[in-house]
């Protein structure tokens, strides 16, 4: 499976992954070899915390070298005049009588907690090519779904300060 990407993702992971390389492996194996002299390896804490930290940079490392050799790279304004990737939408949702207001994003910059939700998601998938005034279904799983009506559509473009995600 390809993840659908634009250029500015494209380059976030390269630059991270410069610097996860360059940077952070040569610190973090030389911290593994300080703590590896405190002694006994069985009973070292130091040790188990430099290695578990040294293990998450070079798992980092690999995923966002799959993440770019496998990524598409994708147009984010191509919807054709409708809700495209970068604008932020603000819905009514007939269900809880309130109203949302959501920016939509690659999955690689999601964070529903800040309101950047990913194109892939059912709210994204359901909203994306829509315009204003459209009653659209959001069919979350099989046996739930939700009607949202969409107020305002704000264009605002690809803004390369919304960071990618970690884990």
């Amino acid at each position: 499976m390809h993840d659908e990407l634009t250029q500015v993702d494209i380059d976030k992971m390269k630059e991270e992954l410069q610097h996860r390389i360059q940077v952070l492996r040569p610190q973090l194996i030389e911290e593994v070899k300080v703590a590896r002299s405190f002694g006994d390896l069985s009973e070292n804490f130091e040790y188990k915390a430099a290695k578990r930290e040294k293990n998450r940079n070079d798992s980092r490392i690999r995923y966002l070298q799959n993440m770019i050799k496998t990524a598409v790279v994708i147009d984010p304004a191509a919807a054709g005049g409708g809700i495209a990737l970068f604008d932020k939408v603000t819905f009514y949702v007939e269900d809880d009588d309130a109203e949302e207001t959501i920016q939509l994003v690659t999955t690689l910059r999601q964070d529903a907690l800040k309101g950047l939700i990913s194109k892939e998601s059912p709210v994204g998938k359901a909203l994306l090519g829509r315009k204003e005034g459209d009653r659209v279904r959001i069919q979350v799983s099989d046996s739930f779904g939700y009607y949202v009506q969409i107020r305002k559509v704000e264009k605002t473009g690809e803004d390369p300060d919304i960071p990618i995600s970690t884990f």
